[in-house]
């Protein structure tokens, strides 16, 4: 059994699908004596609502992806050299791109038949800032294989600066720390569907830039002050566009509500007005069928009266005929 083409289609499965379709491939590759096979599928997991929605943006959207990606090691690498231009040019629009990518995987997953509430919706943003802090994560995310939402990343903090790598000359076929600001500034400041490949290419016979020297404790605290502030800043502004959605949304569901309530109250008006004509015709109904019982009543004596004069007669002519013979 393929094992990799059974988890790709696995994941690629709504959530609330994914367990009984994968213990269906665990009891087939028992059946078919592939044990190793039977227990690497029964090791997948579930994926949480908002992974899987991550997923099917890794999946459906490969161009964003792969630029995203590269943003993600533009970042790590900005984050390990303390490059204070390339952060603050990077960190501008971050939390910006997150949110529209955010927002682009939730459409894709109601196109899928698969509603995303506000809270999913932040935690699909939550996972996107955990694909650009950690590369273990972006890694499973480019294959659509995440199956939990990564722990939030807050201020790259997986990247500890004194195990900062030393800046080293880069490979020509590789873009250099110097380069990659510009590169972080173009995908981050125009459309993801606009961006272009970032090519590599530094001359053997560029100079290898000279290594920076490394900031203060006060310079790298400074920073990571300003990065955090920033990212409160992009929170609190997140927060202000969630709100008004709810706002409008709340907004939608009053009108809705009161059109609805009015729509309700016709309906009772009108069965009002119907079960008052229904009572009235009951009435009548009654009426007659009690003006029919007198009658009947007054026929059944009538008839009555009929048979006696009849039978009083019969007698009479009896009498008659007797004398006359």
């Amino acid at each position: 059994m393929d094992v990799d083409k059974v988890e790709a289609e696995l994941y690629g499965l709504k959530p609330g699908d994914f367990v009984a379709a994968r213990d269906a491939y665990v009891a087939e590759a028992r059946k078919a004596k592939d044990p190793a096979a039977a227990k690497a599928i029964a090791a997948l997991r579930r994926p949480a609502l908002a992974a899987w929605v991550a997923n099917l943006l890794a999946c459906r959207r490969p161009e964003e992806v792969r630029q995203f990606l590269v943003l993600g090691e533009t970042l790590r690498e900005a984050h390990r050299m303390l490059d204070a231009e390339q952060l603050r040019t990077a960190s501008r629009q971050r939390h910006q791109l997150v949110a529209t990518l955010a927002r682009t995987a939730a459409a894709l997953a109601g196109e899928a038949g698969q509603p995303v509430s506000d809270t999913v919706l932040s935690e699909v943003e939550q996972t996107l800032q955990g694909v650009l802090a950690h590369a273990d994560v972006a890694e499973l995310w480019a294959k659509g294989r995440l199956a939990k939402v990564p722990e939030a990343a807050v201020d790259f903090a997986a990247v500890a600066p004194e195990v900062a790598p030393v800046r080293v000359a880069a490979p020509v076929e590789q873009s250099t720390p110097k380069e990659r600001p510009a590169r972080a500034a173009a995908l981050i400041e125009q459309p993801m569907s606009k961006q272009k490949p970032a090519h590599a290419a530094t001359p053997a016979t560029q100079p290898t830039p000279k290594p920076k020297e490394k900031p203060s404790r006060a310079e790298e605290q400074r920073l990571r002050d300003l990065e955090r502030a920033r990212t409160a800043v992009a929170e609190a502004d997140a927060d202000v566009v969630r709100h008004e959605r709810e706002l409008g949304e709340a907004h939608q569901a009053q009108r809705a509500a009161a059109a609805k309530a009015k729509e309700v109250a016709e309906q009772v008006r009108r069965l009002e007005h119907e079960l008052q004509e229904a009572r009235q015709a009951e009435l009548d109904q009654d009426a007659a069928a009690a003006k029919a019982g007198a009658e009947a009543k007054a026929a059944e004596r009538a008839l009555e009266r009929a048979r006696r004069l009849a039978e009083r007669a019969r007698r009479e002519v009896e009498r008659l005929e007797r004398q006359a013979g």
